[in-house]
C-alpha cells in the first residue's frame, strides 16, 4: 500500500471512529436531566393517564425523571403554544391528541397542527376508543334506547365532554349526525371528574369519554356504560356492544403522538423515537394500557407522520358535514 493510500485509509478510519464517538456521546449525554412532556389533555383523562404510563417507562430507560405538564383548554392551543415556544433542546417534548390535528374550529390560535411543518414527529403513544355512559336516572341501558329517547326529546338530553373541539365533542357531534338526533353539549375543561359528578346525579344525561376518565363511576354503578366506539368489541369488555352494532361504520377513537419543537436535533429525535418505540413494544406496558381501554401501535417518526396525515384526511369530511349541519 502506498503512503498516500495508507494516509487516506487512516483518515477514513479516523473519521469513522470520530462519527461513532459522536453518536455514542450523544447517546450518553441525552438525557442528563429531567425531561418534561407537555400534554394538551386534562389531568386524569385517558390520554393523560396513558401518557404517564409511557413516560414512567421512558424514565426507567433513561434513568431520569420524565414529568407530564398538563395545559388543557382552548382546543389544545395553549399547550401547542407552550410547546412551540420551548427551547428545542430535547428537554421539552409534546403530546398532542387527535383533536389538536383535526380541529372543529380552524380559526382557533395554533391549531390545527401539521407535521412536520409545526413540530417534528417522534412516534406514536396510544390509541383509545370513546365510551358512551349514561346517568342511571335516564332509566335506559342500551344505545338504541338512548337514540329512541333523544328522538322523542330533541335538544333535551345533555352530554358532557372534556372541552369544546376535543374528540369527546367531535364524537358527540358525529353521533348526533349519524343517529339523526339532537343533544345539548355541556363542555367541561377541568377533566372528566368534574363532569362525572353531574352525570351521576342526573344533572347531565350522559358523557362521552375514554375509559380511564369514567372507570371508577362505571365500576361502582354510578354511570352505565352502553357502548364503545371501537371497530370491534374490546377483549376487556366482551359484553359491551360497539356503537357500530347500532350505527354501522361508526368509529371514534382517540390517539396521541409525541413530537418535539422545531429545531430539536436529529440525534435527539432519533434517540427518543427509538426509546419510545421500544417502550410501546413491551407487553408489560400493553397490559397497563389495557386497564384504560387503550392500546398502542409502535411507530417510527415517519410512520407516525403518515398516520397523522391519513387521520386528517379521514376526519375532514366529517368536520365539513358537521359544519354544514350547524349552519342550518
Amino acid at each position: 500500500m502506498s503512503v498516500t493510500n495508507r494516509y487516506c485509509w487512516a483518515l477514513v478510519c479516523l473519521l469513522t471512529l470520530s462519527a461513532v464517538a459522536d453518536v455514542q456521546a450523544q447517546r450518553v449525554d441525552y438525557p442528563n436531566k429531567p425531561v418534561q412532556v407537555i400534554a394538551d389533555s386534562a389531568a386524569g383523562s385517558t390520554p393523560d393517564v396513558a401518557l404517564r404510563f409511557v413516560t414512567d417507562r421512558l424514565g426507567q430507560l433513561w434513568g431520569q425523571q420524565v414529568l407530564v405538564v398538563n395545559k388543557p383548554g382552548a382546543g389544545g392551543s395553549l399547550a401547542a403554544k407552550a410547546a412551540a415556544d420551548a427551547e428545542p433542546d430535547g428537554y421539552t417534548l409534546y403530546q398532542p391528541v387527535l383533536s389538536t390535528f383535526v380541529s372543529l374550529h380552524p380559526a382557533a390560535a395554533n391549531v390545527p397542527l401539521h407535521v412536520p411543518k409545526d413540530f417534528l414527529p417522534i412516534g406514536f403513544v396510544t390509541e383509545n376508543p370513546m365510551f358512551i355512559a349514561v346517568s342511571p336516572t335516564l332509566g335506559i341501558s342500551t344505545l338504541p334506547q338512548l337514540i329512541e329517547l333523544a328522538g322523542k326529546q330533541p335538544g333535551k338530553l345533555t352530554y358532557a365532554t372534556t372541552g369544546v373541539g376535543r374528540l369527546t365533542h367531535l364524537a358527540g357531534e358525529l353521533l348526533q349526525h349519524e343517529a339523526k338526533i339532537k343533544l345539548l353539549l355541556v363542555p367541561y375543561t377541568g377533566g372528566p371528574s368534574h363532569a362525572i359528578n353531574d352525570v351521576t346525579t342526573g344533572r347531565v344525561s350522559m358523557i362521552i369519554e375514554g375509559y380511564s376518565g369514567i372507570a371508577g363511576a362505571a365500576q361502582s354503578g354510578s354511570v352505565k356504560l352502553i357502548a364503545v366506539a371501537a371497530a370491534k368489541r374490546l377483549a376487556q369488555f366482551p359484553d359491551l356492544p360497539t356503537v357500530a352494532e347500532t350505527i354501522p361504520g361508526f368509529r371514534a377513537t382517540g390517539w396521541a403522538v409525541m413530537v418535539a419543537p422545531l429545531g430539536t436535533s436529529e440525534a435527539i429525535i432519533k434517540k427518543v423515537s427509538a426509546d419510545l418505540y421500544k417502550a410501546t413494544s413491551e407487553p408489560e406496558l400493553d397490559k397497563k394500557l389495557a386497564t384504560l381501554g387503550s392500546y398502542t401501535s409502535p411507530m417510527s417518526a415517519a410512520e407516525a407522520t403518515a398516520f397523522v396525515h391519513k387521520q386528517q384526511q379521514t376526519w375532514q369530511p366529517v368536520l365539513d358535514e358537521i359544519a354544514k349541519q350547524q349552519q342550518k
